[in-house]
């Protein structure tokens, strides 16, 4: 077998391969076989009949075609191995000839990763982020926000108001019909917290146990998603909510300090920690962009569709359809065009391509592995960004063949710390940043934000 490759552009090549004709052998042996097992002749027995026969009464074309459509990946492959390219989908393969007994002919057009040219170095890169600062204000609101979730609730016989809890029975009616998932027993509401159907706080303040008011809302989801509706609420129980007080006793009910100013001081470092956190992702995505303007990346244009259609495809059947919206009511409530929509989602698309081919071949640069240890790290954080328990995670990625990917991703984060470790990073104070201590804050944060959760849980609400 010969073969010639021919540069088309940056990213597409196309193959010139040319098969004499023995070497289709191995081909024509298992097409024949193939179609001894398919067909029946009166006088031979099933599988014995003779080649002879088989192009008698069937015709050479169609073992021919058989032997070529099984033997082309194998000499597809040959070329693309021989010539060391490093494809990219499928190619469209076009046979130029094909002379029984004497030649297999056939061109290969495919997409290519391009070359790439990296700096030798990364050292010119320089970023600004935001500055770590946690305001009292920002203390307060923290405090707060946890003495809200230690808040008790008792029945009152009055009008309900802002900030009461109501129980509210829901019907909801779209051109006078009730719809089958338009009727809700039992709703518990806070009043103001904007988590129901907008116009629902002006229609309960003001009732009291027993009252009953009426008023027109566009639904968020179920069958009728994104239609106005008639809802009628009944408010069958009023009780107001009583924060308690912010002393040390609530210090010791929420946490596991004796006092509020010891309560307010981890308070302050939780959120320090936070914001570190943020800080070392913004350095990341800013660094990341300063990368992708040092090198020309060229992208594909099948790939690029490929993927403007799959990012498509996800928002439209996964994300869209949880939320009970299609693109239409979602472009609505964003307030974008379909044009504006449409280049968006192809900028997300080039940069995520250019990303891939950049960091991809600064993997291969530095040789850079990855670990079992690094491997179940990432896994775990997918899981739970997820929804999904680490062993459930695991098992739909290994049964969905996606191991791969999750080790492409790992290995493509350590490509870009490279890149962040020989980067100039400072705050918008002019501080130079030490992104070790940023990996460390973003561990803590992780760590503090479980503990919160899990003392939350344990603790009984008030």
């Amino acid at each position: 077998m010969k073969s010639a490759v021919e540069t088309l552009n940056p990213t597409r090549v196309r193959l010139t391969v040319e098969v004499p004709f023995e070497e289709l052998k191995d081909s024509l042996d298992a097409a024949y076989k193939k179609i001894n097992q398919q067909v029946t002749v009166k006088g031979f027995r099933k599988g014995k009949i003779p080649a002879r026969i088989i192009d008698q009464r069937f015709g050479r074309g169609a073992v021919l075609e058989e032997a070529v459509n099984d033997a082309l990946p194998k000499f597809y492959t040959e070329a693309v191995n021989g010539a060391e390219l490093d494809v990219l989908g499928q190619p469209e393969v076009d046979i130029t000839e094909l002379k029984d007994g004497e030649t297999l002919n056939f061109t290969a057009e495919v997409d290519i990763r391009p070359v790439l040219e990296l700096p030798e170095d990364f050292s010119s890169i320089e970023v600004e982020v935001d500055a770590v600062e946690v305001s009292d204000e920002d203390v307060e609101k923290s405090v707060e926000q946890l003495r809200e979730r230690f808040a008790s609730t008792s029945p009152v016989e009055r009008a309900a108001e802002d900030g009461d809890v109501v129980t509210v029975d829901l019907e909801a009616k779209v051109d006078g019909e009730v719809l089958e998932d338009g009727v809700a027993d039992g709703v518990s509401y806070t009043i103001g917290s904007g988590e129901l159907l907008e116009g629902i706080d002006d229609a309960v303040k003001g009732l009291e146990a027993g009252g009953e008011a009426t008023f027109t809302s566009e639904l968020k989801g179920g069958s009728a998603a994104g239609q106005q509706a008639e809802v009628t609420v009944k408010v069958t129980q009023v009780a107001a909510r009583e924060l308690p007080e912010l002393d040390d006793e609530f210090a010791q009910l929420a946490s596991e300090f004796d006092t509020l100013e010891e309560l307010k001081a981890d308070s302050r470092k939780r959120l320090a920690n936070m914001k570190q956190y943020d800080q070392a992702t913004q350095a990341q995505e800013r660094v990341l962009e300063k990368l992708l303007e040092l090198v020309e990346v060229p992208v594909p244009e099948k790939l690029l569709a490929d993927e403007i259609n799959t990012r498509k495809h996800n928002l439209e059947h996964h994300q869209l359809d949880q939320m009970g919206l299609n693109l239409e009511k979602y472009l609505e409530l964003q307030g974008k065009t379909v044009e504006e929509f449409e280049t968006e989602t192809r900028e997300a698309a080039v940069k995520g391509i250019k990303t891939q081919f950049v960091l991809d071949e600064l993997v291969k640069r530095e040789k850079l592995n990855v670990n079992q240890e690094e491997l179940t790290e990432h896994l775990m954080r997918r899981a739970a960004s997820s929804g999904m328990s680490p062993d459930q995670f695991a098992q739909a990625v290994v049964e969905g063949g996606q191991v791969p990917l999750l080790v492409g991703e790992v290995a493509r984060g350590k490509a870009l710390a490279v890149v962040v470790e020989s980067a100039t990073v400072k705050d918008t104070n002019g501080e130079v940043i030490d992104l070790d201590d940023e990996e460390e804050a973003a561990e803590a944060a992780t760590e503090d934000a479980d503990e919160s959760a899990e003392s939350a849980e344990d603790k009984p609400e008030a």
